[in-house]
């Protein structure tokens, strides 16, 4: 949560393809494979914030897969620190290269209502060693741009009741919660039972033919 297949011609509006996309803007940039173990690191420091520690299956390889595969259909910006004049825990061991300190993990949703597509923030979350200096605001910020550029309608994620920081934080960036809407999943058992249900059906079906 943010604390929240694309193909063919298609994906020339998904991949980062301008010259402002592809370089530093404000320490943000599209993700690299070598970031992998950061958001990694990032995706499971923000499952322990929001209390579901042993809740991520996600790996290093899925990454590598979901996001730098052939057509990925999800996608992350990272913000690197510099840590100058910052904590040190922010610096690599040589005291001065930028450290990835922050991450949005996103990918497209569609309105059938606006006619067109949106971002679904999936994580946000900044290391807390880098907090108060703008960078969960910039990572917004810049995804609000990719959607202007794109002409995409809205920019939507979720955020846990309890977190009352991270609401007063969207709600100063003009995002307002959805309070009639409920988010239903289907998953594990449930969504297992109705899968096996439609083959079921598909296979009644096919046997009347």
């Amino acid at each position: 949560m943010a604390s929240q297949g694309i193909t063919g011609t298609a994906m020339e509006n998904v991949t980062e393809n301008t010259t402002e996309r592809k370089t530093m803007t404000n320490g943000i940039r599209p993700a690299r494979p070598t970031d992998v173990p950061d958001i990694l690191r990032l995706i499971r420091d923000l499952a322990t914030y929001e209390r579901e520690p042993d809740a991520v299956r996600n790996t290093e390889e899925d990454l590598h897969r979901h996001l730098f595969g052939e057509h990925p259909a999800v996608f992350c910006h990272v913000v690197e620190d510099d840590a100058n004049g910052a904590d040190d825990v922010l610096a690599d061991e040589s005291g001065s290269a930028p450290r990835v300190v922050g991450l949005a993990l996103w990918f497209l949703n569609y309105s059938t209502w606006e006619g067109t597509h949106g971002i679904w923030l999936e994580d946000l979350y900044v290391d807390p060693a880098a907090r108060g200096r703008g960078h969960g605001r910039r990572l917004l910020e810049h995804l609000a741009g990719v959607c202007s550029e794109r002409g995409y309608a809205r920019m939507e994620w979720t955020v846990l009741d309890w977190n009352e920081p991270s609401i007063g934080f969207y709600r100063s960036l003009g995002a307002e919660p959805l309070d009639e809407w409920t988010t239903f999943r289907l998953t594990g058992d449930a969504l297992e039972q109705a899968g096996a249900a439609a083959a079921v059906g598909a296979g009644v079906r096919g046997a009347r033919r």
